[in-house]
C-alpha cells in the first residue's frame, strides 16, 4: 500500500481528565506546531491542511533517520526549548515562517526538536484502524526516542503543572486514528488557558509605538464550522508584544486593511474609535485568565501568529464538536 499523503492530523477536544481514567493514557501536551513526517525514499513534512513544512524544519529528517530505507508516516510536534529545557512558543515563532532557516542562520540559534507520538503507516501498512495502544508500541520499537505515554493519573497532570508545561492529552487506549477529525477519544487538559483568535483590526500605537500597531482587536467565529453565526468580537490584546513582533504584525496587517469592521458584533466605542479594520485572515494565539460573562477574554496576552491554523475554524473550544 502506498504511503498516504497528505494526512490531516487527528484533533482532540478540550476538557478534564476522563472519569474512566484506566481506559486512557496520558501524553504531555507540548507547546509547539503539529507536523506529519512522511518517510519514503526521503522525508517530507506537512502541517495542518497539508502545508509543506519540509524546508522549515530540516531537524525532522535527522530525528527520523533510524527509519532510512523504510516507509512510514509519523505524527508529532515540533518544539523549541528554552535554555532551561522548557518548551517556548515564543522561540518557535522565530522559525515558523522561515523557509530556509540554515540560510537565515537560525539552525544553531533557534534549534527545534521533533517529538513523535503516533505511527500512522509502516512498511506498506496503514495503521489508522489499529488501537492507539498498539500504534504506540510499534512507534516505541522504532528507536526514535519518542516521549513516553504515561498512566492516566491526576498526579501526572499535577507534575506538568509544577514544571510549567501546558498540560496533557488523554487518549483512549483503544481509539483508532481518524485524520482531520476532532474526537473525544482524545481530550486535551490544559494548565494554561490559551485560545486561537482571528485579528479583525488594530489600534495605532502611542509614544515609541506611534505610527504602527499598538494593540489588536480579535474575534472568533460562532456556531458550527464553517463559521455559522458570524465573526464575534472577543477582546482587545495590548500586551505580550516586542517591538519586532509589532513591526512584523504591521507588515502582515497593512495589506489586509478594509473600510469597515468585519465583526458581526459591536465593539465598545472607546476601543473602536481609532481602529484600523482588516480582513479576518490572520490567526494568532493568546493566553488569558478566564472568559467573562460577556464572552470576552480577560487579560489576554499575545503569544504569536499561528500560520498553521485556518481562520474559519477558530471558535471557542466548548463549541467544537
Amino acid at each position: 500500500m502506498a504511503v498516504p499523503y497528505p494526512v490531516e492530523p487527528m484533533l482532540a477536544v478540550a476538557g478534564e481528565l476522563p472519569l474512566d481514567c484506566a481506559a486512557y493514557a496520558l501524553e504531555v501536551k507540548w507547546d509547539g506546531i503539529r507536523t506529519i513526517a512522511y518517510i519514503d525514499d526521503g522525508v517530507r513534512v506537512t502541517g495542518r491542511r497539508g502545508t509543506d513544512f519540509t524546508s522549515r524544519y530540516p531537524e525532522i529528517a535527522k530525528a527520523v533517520a533510524p527509519l532510512a530505507g523504510r516507509r512510514a508516516v509519523i505524527d508529532g510536534e515540533v518544539v523549541a526549548f528554552d535554555p532551561a529545557g522548557r518548551p517556548s512558543f515564543e522561540l518557535l515563532q522565530r522559525r515558523m515562517n522561515v523557509p530556509d532557516p540554515k540560510g537565515a542562520g537560525l539552525l544553531g540559534v533557534v534549534p527545534v526538536s521533533y517529538l513523535p507520538f503516533d505511527l500512522l503507516h509502516l512498511d506498506g501498512h496503514t495503521l489508522f484502524d489499529l488501537p492507539y495502544r498498539d500504534r504506540r508500541e510499534l512507534l516505541d520499537s522504532l528507536g526514535l526516542d519518542a516521549p513516553p505515554y504515561l498512566p492516566c493519573d491526576p498526579a501526572v497532570l499535577e507534575a506538568t503543572r509544577a514544571q510549567g508545561l501546558e498540560g496533557v492529552v488523554a487518549k483512549r487506549l483503544d481509539s483508532p486514528y481518524r485524520p482531520g477529525r476532532r474526537s473525544d477519544w482524545w481530550v486535551k487538559v490544559k494548565n494554561l488557558n490559551t485560545a486561537e483568535v482571528v485579528v479583525g483590526g488594530w489600534r495605532p500605537g502611542k509614544g515609541r509605538r506611534e505610527g504602527g500597531v499598538g494593540s489588536l482587536l480579535v474575534g472568533m467565529y460562532g456556531g458550527p464550522f464553517p463559521a455559522g453565526h458570524g465573526f464575534l468580537y472577543v477582546g482587545h490584546v495590548g500586551t505580550g508584544f516586542t517591538d519586532a513582533v509589532l513591526d512584523h504584525l504591521y507588515r502582515l496587517l497593512k495589506p489586509l486593511e478594509i473600510g469597515q469592521s468585519a465583526f458581526s458584533t459591536s465593539l465598545p466605542r472607546e476601543i473602536s474609535k481609532d481602529a484600523h479594520w482588516v480582513r479576518p485572515e490572520l490567526v494568532g494565539e493568546v493566553a488569558f485568565t478566564m472568559w467573562t460573562n460577556e464572552g470576552r477574554l480577560r487579560h489576554p496576552v499575545w503569544r504569536g501568529v499561528r500560520t498553521d491554523k485556518v481562520p474559519a475554524e477558530v471558535r471557542r473550544e466548548e463549541q467544537q464538536g
